[in-house]
């Protein structure tokens, strides 16, 4: 890299950095200021322009600020104090962020519920919250109906929708609720380390947990975003992801509404409106998140992916492959990388576009973050440590655990589950130094000699097979790539009594797939321990409401071809061939080795 080019990454690097921090520089656990009050201050400057949009309806910043005041009035009326809780069961919709925004301005915090979840995992979602009154529409409330009955704690539900039975009529309660803001006063005392809301965790290895997001914690996404993206006045930015999760519903929300911009909310994602939507809406921006674009690079070409006003295009888990096609096929001028989880301390940005990089901590910058990679112990899944007991500081390029050191200041500060216990687990104690703390985020991230950070696999994810480590995510990135091939979720396997797991891979394939041509392109792109041993071909893959992959069932399934019914091949001397009852016999008894 030239000199010229090395300053230039430098300068969009620090300036994307600085004009993040500044916007989060005020933010304490200590402050009376409330994520409330950052939204309040939105709506005074930029009482008149349009904050959300949705299906055909528009709220400006104040229309939007008096539905939150009526949610907010509903809440007293209805006896609700500080610190209790109140269930949000809905889709995407205008009122949604009204609720919570309202419900926030007299202390009342919202849990935000995953709308697709149903029985046990929506019941387990109610008795963790603690709410007594659920809130759902036409479209939820069967699935809170059913639930209920286990549900420990809910005992009113107000819908949106048309009333029926012991049903209340939440649209009829507020048309007597006022739209004036309700005063300030009732919220002396709160400061920014109470409750907002409640985030769920998406649950794909067991049970959902509750995030505990603080008015402060809300506002690192918030403000943090807004200053990240660099969005101004004029931005719409088209939210397509669920408005319970913490990148749509937080970050994209922040970036948008504390800069005067709007929201361009849909009810969820579709790939084949997708492009026709952003240019009629006139959109600046997108999120992402998980595989929401290769999605959209799978799709056939159309004129509206290049006639768009777009700028930016700003999420995470986003992987080289599709980033190219974002920038190349689809004309998108810059992609916005983050990392982070929604219950953790660790956040970073790519700010200067390095290809598949999900953030960056130069060496020069090193004492200023509080991230750390761990030399990493798959087997045993956890950080190694050294003669002295101390965790051992991963190499240049070499996977480790990214830690968080947990700190009293609102960037490093961790404040983990409604579950303290859980919260607890997410904790390793001198690591580095005795006394230390370090939030554990599970995630195996390697680390450049220029300070780029780029994602390995989730713990758990990555396995041992032949004697070595194998990444699922880097694996399924290879796959990808492959003639054939529409999208990849690797996983591993136990097969008998041999040691490790072996490799399979959940396949969605074109009509043109060769399984020969196939095994040939594996056998080119990755070493022999990394090459699948099983594939199953599926009509679709199944994925969180994030859009991340589900392995859990997969893994349970297995590649027994008595129990699984889709197509199943192994990986022979000659190739992949179809896996068949006698040939899996062979295989368990060890008369064929794999």
């Amino acid at each position: 890299m030239s000199t010229g080019a090395r300053l230039q990454r430098e300068w969009t690097f620090l300036s994307g950095l600085i004009r993040t921090l500044m916007r989060v520089r005020t933010i304490g656990g200590r402050s009376a200021n409330l994520v409330t009050d950052d939204l309040e201050a939105a709506v005074d400057r930029w009482p008149g322009n349009i904050a959300l949009s949705f299906e055909g309806r528009t709220l400006t910043y104040g229309e939007m600020d008096a539905l939150a005041n009526r949610y907010a009035h509903w809440a007293e009326n209805i006896g609700l104090r500080r610190g209790e809780v109140v269930a949000l069961l809905m889709p995407n919709r205008l009122e949604y962020l009204p609720i919570w925004y309202g419900l926030s301005k007299v202390g009342v915090a919202t849990a935000l519920i995953n709308n697709q979840l149903t029985g046990d995992a929506l019941s387990h979602c109610l008795n963790v919250s603690g709410a007594a009154h659920c809130l759902v529409d036409e479209e939820t409330a069967p699935a809170f109906e059913a639930a209920r009955a286990k549900s420990v704690h809910v005992t009113h539900e107000w819908t949106l929708g048309e009333a029926r039975g012991d049903q209340r009529d939440l649209t009829q309660a507020l048309k007597s609720c006022g739209g004036l803001r309700p005063d300030r006063a009732r919220r002396e005392g709160l400061t920014a380390s109470d409750t907002a809301l409640y985030i769920f965790t998406s649950g794909t290895t067991g049970l959902p947990k509750a995030a505990r997001i603080t008015h402060m914690r809300a506002q690192l996404y918030m403000r943090g975003f807004a200053g990240a993206t660099g969005a101004k006045a004029d931005d719409r930015i088209y939210v397509t992801l669920p408005f319970y999760h913490a990148t749509g519903g937080l970050c994209a929300a922040g970036a948008a509404l504390l800069n005067g911009g709007a929201v361009v909310l849909r009810k969820h994602f579709s790939a084949s409106h997708f492009w026709s939507d952003i240019v009629a809406e006139g959109c600046t921006m997108f999120v992402y998140i998980g595989e929401l674009c290769r999605y959209l690079a799978n799709q056939t070409q159309v004129p509206q992916e290049t006639q768009h006003k777009l700028r930016l295009a700003f999420g995470n888990g986003l992987r080289p492959d599709v980033w190219e096609t974002l920038e190349g096929r689809f004309a998108v001028p810059r992609v916005l990388e983050f990392y982070g989880s929604t219950e953790g301390n660790v956040s970073m940005f790519n700010f200067d576009g390095k290809l598949g990089a999900i953030g960056r901590d130069p060496g020069y910058l090193k004492s200023f973050f509080n991230v750390r990679l761990a030399k990493f112990d798959v087997e045993t899944e956890m950080p190694v440590r050294g003669p002295d007991g101390l965790c051992v500081e991963a190499a240049v390029d070499e996977p480790g655990e990214c830690l968080g050191e947990i700190k009293q200041d609102a960037r490093s500060a961790y404040v983990g589950y409604a579950d303290k216990a859980a919260s607890e687990k997410k904790v390793l104690r001198d690591a580095f130094r005795l006394g230390d703390a370090w939030f554990r985020t599970g995630d195996l991230l390697r680390q450049d000699a220029d300070g780029y950070f780029y994602f390995v696999d989730r713990i758990g994810d990555t396995f041992r097979w032949k004697g070595e480590n194998v990444s699922t995510s880097e694996v399924a990135e290879a796959l990808a790539q492959a003639p054939g091939v529409k999208e990849a979720n690797v996983y591993g396997v136990k097969v008998g009594e041999l040691d490790g797991r072996a490799g399979m891979a959940g396949l969605v394939v074109a009509a043109d797939f060769d399984p020969k041509s196939f095994g040939a392109f594996v056998a080119q792109r990755l070493p022999a321990y990394a090459q699948p041993v099983f594939l199953r071909l599926l009509p679709a893959i199944q994925v969180t409401g994030t859009f991340k992959y589900r392995k859990m069932d997969l893994v349970a399934d297995g590649f027994d071809p008595a129990v699984v019914k889709d197509p199943l091949y192994l990986r022979g001397d000659k190739g992949y061939q179809k896996l068949t009852r006698p040939l899996l016999a062979k295989v368990l008894s060890g008369e064929m080795r794999v």
